[in-house]
Order: C-alpha cells, then sequence, then structure tokens
C-alpha cells in the first residue's frame, strides 16, 4: 500500500502490511512521508514556516526497490494504490513492476480512491487470503468495495486543495473567495466539490447526512478520518454509531500525504455498504 492510505497501526501489524511512503516537498527539500519528517514535524514546518508543501509519488525506482525488500519473503506482491485520477503513485507501480517482470510477480491495483478505503481493502484482502480465496476471488471483492465506497469530507480551508489541484480549480477559487467550510466528495475516483457550507458544525452534519442519503438502512463499515480534530472526529464517531447500522468502525488520523494536498483540520467518512 502507498502512504495516501490511512490503516490503523494495529491492523497495519496484523494483517502484515506494507506501506511505501509518498514523497513530501517543502521548497528545495524531498523528505518522505514518516520518515522525515514525522507526522509531529510536519505540522510544526507547517505552523511555524507558513509553508504550504508538495507531495510527488515515489519514483518507478523507488518502488523497484520497495518490491525487491518485500521479495525477501515473497515471490508474488499484491500491490495497492491511491486512485489514479489524483496521483501518478498508480502509473509509477505499473512501470516499477514491468521493470522486474521477470524477478517478481506484482499485481498492482487502482483503489479507485485512498485514505481508509485503502486500509479496509487491505485487511478484508488479507482476511481473504488467510482463509484460502484465490487472487481472482480477492480482486472481485475489492472491486465490490471499490464501486460501493462513498468519501466524503470537510476541509477547514480550500487553500491546500486549490493550489494542489485535487479539488477542481475553479469551484475551488470561488469557495475560497466567501470562506465557506466546502464538503467535497469522491465521484468517479476524484474529489469533487460537493457543498459549500457556512459553518464547521453544519459542515460536519452534512457529511453526516450525504452518507446517510448514499447508504441508508444498510449494513456498513465506516472510518471517520480526520486530521488534528480528534474531538469533533470523536463527536462524529459518536453520532455515525448512533444513525447507521454498523458491521465496524474505526477513528483514523489522515495520513501527511493526504493532509499536504487537502490540509490540516480536514475531517470526514469513509464507507462501504457489505454487500
Amino acid at each position: 500500500m502507498d502512504g495516501a492510505g490511512d490503516i490503523p497501526k494495529n491492523w497495519k501489524a496484523e494483517y502484515n502490511v506494507h506501506v511505501i511512503p509518498i514523497n513530501i516537498h517543502f521548497e528545495n527539500k524531498r523528505l518522505q512521508q514518516g520518515v522525515d519528517p514525522s507526522d509531529d514535524d510536519f505540522y510544526h514546518i507547517v505552523e511555524t514556516s507558513g509553508v504550504i508543501p508538495k507531495t510527488s509519488q515515489p519514483t518507478p525506482q523507488q518502488f523497484v526497490d520497495f518490491f525487491n525488500r518485500l521479495a525477501q519473503t515473497s515471490d508474488t506482491i499484491f500491490s495497492l494504490h491511491v486512485t489514479g485520477k489524483l496521483s501518478g503513485t498508480y502509473n509509477s507501480a505499473v512501470l516499477a513492476a514491468q521493470e522486474i517482470k521477470n524477478i517478481l510477480n506484482i499485481i498492482i491495483f487502482n483503489s479507485g480512491s485512498g485514505s481508509a478505503a485503502m486500509g479496509f481493502m487491505c485487511k478484508e484482502a488479507r482476511q481473504l487470503e488467510k482463509a484460502g480465496a484465490s487472487l481472482q476471488a480477492i480482486i472481485k471483492r475489492l472491486e465490490v468495495i471499490r464501486n460501493n465506497l462513498n468519501i466524503i469530507l470537510n476541509l477547514d480551508t480550500l487553500e491546500y486543495a486549490r493550489r494542489s489541484g485535487r479539488v477542481n480549480a475553479l469551484s475551488a477559487v470561488l469557495a475560497a473567495v466567501v470562506k465557506n467550510k466546502p464538503v467535497v466528495i469522491l465521484k468517479d475516483s476524484a474529489l469533487d466539490m460537493g457543498e459549500k457550507v457556512r459553518t464547521r458544525q453544519r459542515a460536519i452534519n452534512r457529511v453526516l447526512e450525504i452518507i446517510h442519503e448514499q447508504v441508508g438502512d444498510r449494513l456498513i463499515n465506516v472510518a471517520v478520518v480526520h486530521s488534528q480534530s480528534l474531538d469533533a472526529a470523536k463527536d462524529l464517531l459518536r453520532k455515525v454509531r448512533e444513525t447507521f447500522q454498523v458491521n465496524e468502525v474505526i477513528l483514523s488520523d489522515l495520513s501527511i500525504a493526504i493532509v499536504a494536498n487537502l490540509g490540516p483540520r480536514t475531517i470526514g467518512i469513509v464507507a462501504y455498504a457489505e454487500s
């Protein structure tokens, strides 16, 4: 999995998930997510310098090195990645897999998403593998998840998304002018402007309402994701439990690879129905 995915630490260990970091750029320095800087260092740099960082996908050579390290324990690698519509990470992985295809069997999967959706996919893939499912069955299940995903986020500011180009540029500029607390929605594997809400609490409530409009009373798996908004995330988690028929619910910090593009204090919901 690449660093645009979010996964609880205990899941990462329990399901043996390996993460290739995204590159973080502060002015002329290229750093590696989670390595240098750490998450705490990242937020400190952003807050003290005022610099909005940029991100870039791991290079094909970084992927080759990553795959070769994993090859010490397996000759088949399942590589899960952030939507190709928002990042070049998927394409980098494909190029690397082609380069070493005579050495390793590497299956590259486009999640069509990011954040905790990728964490759920990793968990389900590993559970199916342990249950003896075939690779084709695992891929089919991940495709079902991908086709049923709902990701709704509230951004505290649109400045990060506008500069990174991760949200429709014209909508982002217009919303920023009136200082809204925008709601963005994953549509066709890309982020699009949903609604422009005036206050933070109304925006978070609207996130909850949109998810309910999408999933209704079906049994769902849910992640409440956030950046530097723990109290608000806990409150949203409580409302999720009160509102939905929940199979599994988790609370997850957004990876700094996402925060660098959407901004601190982003909060939202990732959900998909059981069937």
